[in-house]
């Protein structure tokens, strides 16, 4: 029996319909204001406000309870950082619902449901608290005539001390301000002869620098001169050294060894080298050989 039951089940089993007001509630708070249809808002603010009324107690268990509920941690540190400071104060009613028409294709009722301290337009404005102002009865005019006699009187003393004032200072507001001028004109000076130093400093330096430079310069050409002297003595030698080798070439053909052929009778050469002998030339002697 569904005695004094009077929720609004939206069309949908427990699981789902808890689950669609755990998102609802954790994306209000994290982005402070939905749209929905006018029946999930209602059932959002029942849902939600027990929740927030608890963030005022800041403790684990606390947490850990709106988390069963909510099951987003960036919902429930948004809830406990922020939100709860600004409800502090507020007894109750932490949501506000406007309504924003009917929906395009089934006509269902729309509306904006948004917590209340983060709507700075709906804040209703501080009371500005008025300076009370007495009426008191006025003095008879004797009383009146002497006063404005009185401020008068203290109006022309002051005038007259203030221009005696600004006379005696006159001469000292001249004097400081020469001061001021010669101290000017001496730092003027100053910094003229600290750049006219360090332009003399700069010239001194490129001076320095381009001499260097002229230095590198002709040690540079001395030493290209020597490479020339030595390549060109190099060219002479080499030139004296080619015709001798030219010469020799031509004192010195080439010519090819050849083995002298082998005499296949050593006998025959021996017989005719008697044979030519003469018979009348006697021999020689051991003196005249």
């Amino acid at each position: 029996m569904r005695h004094r039951k009077k929720f609004n089940h939206l069309s949908r089993t427990s699981s789902h319909r808890k689950a669609m007001l755990a998102n609802m509630a954790s994306s209000l708070m994290i982005h402070k204001k939905i749209n929905t249809t006018l029946a999930k808002a209602k059932a959002l603010r029942i849902y939600v406000e027990p929740l927030i009324t608890r963030s005022k107690d800041d403790t684990t268990h606390s947490r850990r309870m709106v988390f069963r509920y909510l099951q987003s941690k960036e919902a429930v540190t948004e809830l406990f950082r922020e939100i709860s400071i600004k409800i502090a104060d507020r007894p109750g009613g932490y949501t506000r619902i406007l309504k924003t028409g009917n929906r395009l294709g089934d006509n269902a009722e729309m509306c904006l449901i948004e917590l209340v301290d983060y709507n700075e337009n709906l804040m209703p404005e501080k009371d500005i608290k008025k300076t009370k102002t007495t009426r008191r009865r006025r003095s008879s005019g004797k009383k009146k005539t002497e006063a404005d006699q009185d401020q008068k009187k203290l109006s022309e003393t002051t005038v007259e001390d203030t221009k005696a004032t600004t006379q005696k200072e006159k001469p000292d507001e001249k004097v400081k301000k020469e001061e001021i001028k010669s101290k000017s004109e001496i730092e003027k000076k100053d910094k003229l002869e600290e750049v006219k130093k360090e332009e003399v400093k700069l010239k001194d330096d490129i001076k320095a620098t381009e001499s260097k430079t002229e230095d590198k310069v002709e040690v540079k050409e001395d030493i290209k001169a020597e490479v020339k002297k030595e390549k060109t003595k190099e060219d002479t030698t080499d030139e004296k050294e080619k015709p001798e080798l030219a010469k020799k070439d031509e004192v010195k053909p080439k010519t090819e060894k050849k083995e002298p052929a082998k005499p296949e009778n050593k006998e025959e050469p021996k017989a005719e080298a008697k044979v030519e002998q003469p018979e009348n030339i006697e021999p020689k002697s051991d003196e005249q050989k």
